[in-house]
């Protein structure tokens, strides 16, 4: 199933700026491994933001919620999410 999925990340202030650079290195390993893994097929950064525009590519919503909690910012982050489907118009159906 393919998912869209918007994630803003909201840093408290107070954190320690080591552990924040900690989280965000291990954050960037994790999502390595989801697009070399196929799972998460397209990731783009909102401009301005610290937030994502992404698309995931997974069995079912269960599996997108453990990997999204897999992810090291997961405490911080707020995420919405929209199943996707093909749409009849779509050239690709045609592939």
């Amino acid at each position: 199933m393919l998912f869209h999925v918007r994630i803003d990340v909201h840093v408290p202030l107070n954190t320690d700026p080591e552990k924040l650079k900690d989280l965000s290195a291990r954050e960037h390993e994790r999502a390595k491994e989801l697009q070399l893994q196929g799972k998460w097929t397209h990731l783009w950064r909102v401009a301005g933001k610290y937030s994502n525009i992404s698309i995931f590519d997974v069995e079912d919503p269960a599996e997108l919620h453990d990997t999204l909690s897999s992810l090291p910012l997961n405490p911080f982050m707020e995420v919405e999410v929209t199943a996707l489907c093909k749409h009849p118009g779509s050239l690709e159906l045609n592939k």
